[in-house]
């Protein structure tokens, strides 16, 4: 079982996604990002590269996939919040793209 991050690990291990492009959900605890591919093959080969990384580490996005979009939302809902899985998880998908 994972914690929800303190402040002080907010401060470290999110703060560098926010700059890299994600962005904290309006509605809850949660970080969001919208992925833009060049076409549908791209966004789908994302997809099916992070779909494996979340398997692996036990831990699994809520997504949507529109044509050349990938609209991804991380949260811990174990914990109601953000927590170093979905840190590592979004570097992860960061990588990936």
């Amino acid at each position: 079982m994972t914690d929800k991050l303190n402040d002080a690990d907010r401060d470290m291990m999110i703060a560098p996604l926010i700059e890299n492009g994600w962005r904290m959900s309006s509605d809850r605890d949660a970080i969001e990002k919208t992925f833009t591919f060049d076409n549908f093959v791209e966004a789908f080969g994302f997809m099916s590269k992070a779909a494996i990384w979340a398997e692996k580490m036990g831990h699994h996005p809520e997504w949507s996939n529109v044509y050349k979009t990938v609209e991804v939302t991380l949260t811990t809902h174990d914990v109601d919040g953000l927590s170093e899985l979905d840190a590592k998880l979004a570097a992860k998908m960061d990588d990936l793209a």
